[in-house]
């Protein structure tokens, strides 16, 4: 499994030297676009990813035959893209949205996505910030009758076939960057396969959880849109990757310092400014490409 991530990332290195690309089930990253279709159902088993193109913000809607999940909604008016994804794909009620933390590219589409769909549990940090979007949020869980589940201790949970593992903050308040680092960070376990969510986590969090959590995922939404921190690269480390998605925008791209790491581990890296990131997985394999 080592070889074959430094193999890959020494692959990755040598055609972006060359100025080359390859496919889109396993691209390099100066950005082959060509994608994939999503399926338009599912086989029982498998479960799908999907990271929309947001901008500089996060949407994550995973989903299989039997569930929906919705991790962060976007800036306030992407609520309605999300509504109508969910239509096209006949997916009529999330059975839970987590919300990481309270900054407008994250909870900023979450008034319209409660407004509009059936949402039956919610789950989000004991701090919240105090903006307009999260008393919009606010107003519709209270309008909904939706009490949301405050995380403050290290939980498991199941729902189908997958196991959900939520992460929070280990202090109420932090010397530095309190909402970000105040991420409420979530993986999703399926058969033997793991991805790990991470919401706009700085140097504290990230310290934090390596220094308690000893486990790798296959793959990794990378903290805080793929900005450079001091403590990432201990932090890519240490939950080894194979498969990176970054949040990011053309207007503010990811850092070509968090590349360079993630091409140093083998990981094969997404970037949403480029196009949507599916990620498959049927519990034994994952797979991951842009979708057109």
């Amino acid at each position: 499994m080592k070889l074959r991530r430094i193999l890959t990332g020494l692959l990755a290195a040598a055609l972006m030297l060359c100025g080359c690309s390859v496919n889109s089930s396993d691209p390099d990253l100066s950005g082959d676009v060509s994608g994939a279709s999503l399926p338009k159902q599912l086989p029982p088993g498998e479960l799908v990813c999907y990271s929309f193109s947001a901008g500089k913000a996060d949407a994550h809607l995973i989903y299989d035959s039997e569930f929906a999940i919705l991790i962060d909604c976007g800036e306030k008016g992407f609520g309605k893209e999300i509504t109508e994804f969910l239509e096209a794909h006949d997916i009529r009620t999330i059975d839970m949205l987590i919300i990481s933390h309270f900054d407008k590219d994250h909870v900023g589409g979450a008034a319209k996505v409660i407004k509009s769909n059936e949402v039956r549990n919610v789950f989000q940090p004991a701090y919240a910030k105090q903006n307009d979007e999260t008393e919009n949020y606010r107003r519709q869980l209270a309008e909904k009758g939706i009490s949301p589940n405050i995380v403050r201790e290290r939980q498991t949970v199941r729902i189908g076939s997958a196991e959900l593992t939520f992460y929070p903050p280990m202090k109420e308040i932090y010397a530095e960057d309190q909402s970000n680092n105040s991420s409420l960070m979530v993986s999703v376990r399926y058969g033997s396969k793991s991805m790990l969510f991470t919401g706009d986590a700085e140097d504290l969090r990230l310290s934090e959880f390596i220094s308690t959590e000893k486990a790798a995922f296959d793959v990794l939404k990378v903290p805080y849109h793929g900005h450079f921190q001091m403590m990432l690269s201990s932090f890519l480390k240490a939950v080894d990757p194979q498969i990176a998605v970054i949040t990011c925008s053309d207007s503010e791209p990811e850092d070509d310092q968090v590349i360079k790491m993630l091409s140093e581990l083998g990981c094969v890296t997404y970037l949403t400014r480029k196009a949507p990131v599916m990620i498959r997985c049927d519990g034994s394999s994952v797979t991951a490409s842009y979708v057109s």
